[in-house]
């Protein structure tokens, strides 16, 4: 391995990488990861150097093809730059195992060439260990419970990945010692480059780089479903149709008493501090917001919502965003292990229970294990139920549960509906509102805010497995073929 050169000629370097970039930018056809790969192999660098942004390019190559895979399936892997006459614009699909191989390839010399941690916050080669453990994971149970085969080389990548980055010793689970406060904490922090639970973050800066996240959840009009709430144990660790400490789905204060604290830091209930003023006053919810642009279900989102009015304004959110999460990290490799037949407590100390201790909640424990009677994979070992169920809670609102449904062939549970349901409306509860808030409220036979009050039942169909082609790719290509179904 060369040497790498002085800063000074680092500075030279860069410059040059640039003008690369910027000659790929200028030709918008040529625009592709291969263009970038063609143009650094003859530029005028040390081999050292050529690797590391070929590392960095072959990561994101990764990346983009694992992203067609989960959207298309089988998908023309590509690895020359084209023009509005190169023959591969016209060739047929390469088979899903056949890129994702290629994708594992990428990976692997991604995190074979790129460095450690800097504080440029680049993608550095744990942040390549976090991609091929999400990737890997994925791919590994797609191919099981898709029944296409081969399936263990994917798990143990999975795991050797998630391993890598819990043995360097660099990262962590965020925690003061405040199981109320802690998890909520994590995900409004304006500077996670010292946060060891971060492994990658983007990085946000007050009249810089800013988002209006804060703003846009507080009137999304969205809302976590009440299958989704069902999922949280209560404190004793038992599932709530098992725990004597549930208090019922009456009011929101009953639903969130003694349960899982992730649940009031995860979700609007009364009490959460709305608003923060610099002079100290604060502006404290009493009721969920129902009836109102704030949410659809009642379970209005908070988590990564700043009570900071100025982060209300268009666009004016500094709050830095989670791009690799080391509990990501531990529910990869717990769920690998478990896929693998090789799940022990240790295993489980190592993972879950982190995960648990930040919020206070009781360890778990293999030998304890109860069956769940609302169990939504019944089928499956309780060990693996209760991996699939912290993955839930803990990635909450972090765009992982499609995924997850597609990778488990479990588009099904869709039909539940409970996944369009929202909080309970007594007759009582909802006199506490005004009445033209409410009036108008959908609500099913039972008292429940139905999403889409003209759907009876939702139908899972399996071509939703895969997007359908475009139908103008089709028309331009004969070779193509269209997914099954569409």
């Amino acid at each position: 391995m060369e040497k790498l050169p002085a800063v000074t000629d680092l500075k030279l370097y860069a410059n040059q990488f640039y003008n690369v970039l910027k000659a790929v930018k200028s030709n918008p056809l040529n625009c592709t990861l291969a263009l970038m790969l063609k143009r650094t192999a003859t530029a005028e660098l040390p081999e050292v150097i050529k690797q590391k942004y070929n590392a960095e390019i072959r990561f994101f190559r990764a990346l983009f093809y694992w992203q067609k895979v989960v959207r298309f399936g089988d998908v023309p892997i590509l690895e020359t730059d084209l023009d509005e006459v190169s023959p591969e614009l016209y060739a047929p699909k390469n088979p899903h195992k056949e890129v994702m191989d290629f994708v594992l390839k990428d990976l692997d010399y991604a995190i074979a060439n790129l460095g450690d941690p800097t504080s440029e916050n680049r993608v550095h080669k744990y942040a390549a260990h976090a991609l091929k453990s999400r990737i890997a994971l994925w791919e590994g149970t797609f191919r099981k419970y898709h029944g296409l085969g081969d399936e263990q080389v994917y798990l143990m990548a999975a795991a050797a990945a998630s391993e890598a980055i819990m043995n360097a010793g660099l990262y962590a689970i965020y925690s003061t010692g405040k199981p109320n406060d802690d998890y909520r904490n994590l995900f409004i922090q304006d500077d996670l480059t010292k946060n060891k639970e971060a492994i990658l973050a983007s990085i946000y800066i007050t009249n810089i780089a800013t988002t209006g996240f804060t703003r846009t959840v507080s009137g999304s009009g969205s809302g976590f479903t009440k299958d989704f709430v069902r999922s949280y144990l209560c404190a004793d660790g038992l599932p709530y149709a098992l725990s004597p400490l549930y208090k019922g789905e009456d009011t929101p204060a009953a639903e969130v008493e003694n349960r899982d604290p992730r649940y009031a830091q995860t979700i609007l209930t009364p009490g959460y501090v709305y608003t923060q003023n610099p002079d100290g006053s604060q502006l404290i919810v009493e009721k969920p917001n129902i009836g109102t642009s704030s949410t659809s279900t009642g379970y209005q989102p908070i988590k990564g919502r700043s009570s900071d009015p100025a982060l209300f304004n268009a666009n004016q959110d500094n709050i830095d965003r989670f791009i690799f999460r080391y509990a990501e990290v531990l529910l990869n490799f717990a769920e690998a292990k478990a896929e693998l037949g090789q799940l022990d407590q240790a295993i489980i100390d190592q993972t879950i229970n982190k995960l648990r201790a930040r919020v206070g909640m009781p360890d778990l424990v293999l030998a304890n294990l109860v069956a769940d009677p609302n169990a939504i994979f019944p089928n499956l070992s309780l060990p693996l139920q209760e991996i699939r169920r912290e993955r839930r809670v803990e990635l909450a609102g972090d765009g992982f549960r499609f995924n997850d449904l597609l990778r488990w062939k479990a588009g099904k549970l869709l039909e539940n509906p409970a996944t369009i349901t929202g909080m309970k409306l007594t007759p009582a509860y909802k006199a506490l509102y005004p009445a033209s808030q409410v009036a108008n409220l959908p609500l099913d036979a039972d008292g429940y805010i139905r999403v889409y009050p003209n759907i009876n039942n939702r139908t899972w169909n399996d071509r939703m497995y895969l997007y359908p082609l475009p139908l103008d790719q089709l028309a331009l290509n004969p070779k193509l073929s269209q997914n099954r179904g569409w």
